[in-house]
């Protein structure tokens, strides 16, 4: 099973009034094991960075201009998700921009039932309690103290532990790894000792000792 942890940073909240996806960061995983595949790009948004979004995420106007706009990256990226489900924190944000960018394009929309929403996780699983990036590391002990501030693809490297733990977790122990197949295999073919069989039928001193209890027992039910 191939999923995509996916993260994005934009120039604004809504790709309606005209903001633009900035930077992509992706982490594949199969069978919800890290591969250490990623895909992660700075985008050129063609517009000027507003002061909330840059605090944000740090990504400057000047910085970004270098880099190509989302019509030269859009193809590789869609060749790298691929068919495979994307697991995204707040999934209909994401969607909603990569969806806006593809359809400038020209490209069909990624249907909405490919993404897992880990926010919505997170709510189920803990009704009440904060279900953002942050909170989330901080209950399952994740360090992320080099989140100063939101990054795609750090942020995607951390969803993704995030999203192990809320499919249940790492459990050792559970699967042999290569070491444990080894050990078991060793255990399997150690040598036993080889012992003869032990002799059951009675000698004759034991036979006539036999006879002799025999004797002493007072009618006995045998002989009646």
């Amino acid at each position: 099973m191939r999923e995509i942890v996916l993260d994005t940073e934009t120039t604004g909240l809504n790709p309606s009034d005209g903001h633009r996806i900035v930077e992509i960061g992706c982490v594949e995983l199969f069978n919800h094991i890290p591969t250490g595949n990623v895909w992660h790009r700075y985008i050129n948004p063609e517009r000027d960075m507003p002061l909330g979004a840059f605090q944000v995420h740090g990504l400057s106007e000047e910085f970004l201009a270098q880099h190509p706009v989302f019509a030269e990256h859009a193809g590789d990226f869609l060749d790298f998700v691929g068919d495979a489900k994307l697991v995204i924190h707040n999934a209909e944000f994401d969607m909603g921009f990569l969806n806006a960018e593809l359809g400038l394009l020209g490209f069909a929309p990624i249907p909405m039932d490919r993404a897992i929403d880990t926010v919505r996780m997170a709510r189920r699983r803990f009704p009440g309690a904060q279900a953002n990036l942050d909170a989330l590391c901080r209950r399952f002990g994740i360090d992320n103290s080099s989140r100063t501030k939101h990054g795609a693809l750090l942020d995607a490297e951390l969803l993704a532990e995030v999203y192990l733990e809320l499919v249940g977790g790492r459990q050792p122990g559970f699967g042999l790894d290569a070491g444990g197949r080894h050990r078991a295999a060793a255990i399997q073919q150690a040598d036993r000792p080889q012992r003869p069989p032990r002799p059951h039928a009675p000698d004759e001193s034991e036979l006539a000792a036999h006879r002799a209890f025999l004797q002493k027992i007072k009618d006995p039910l045998w002989q009646s």
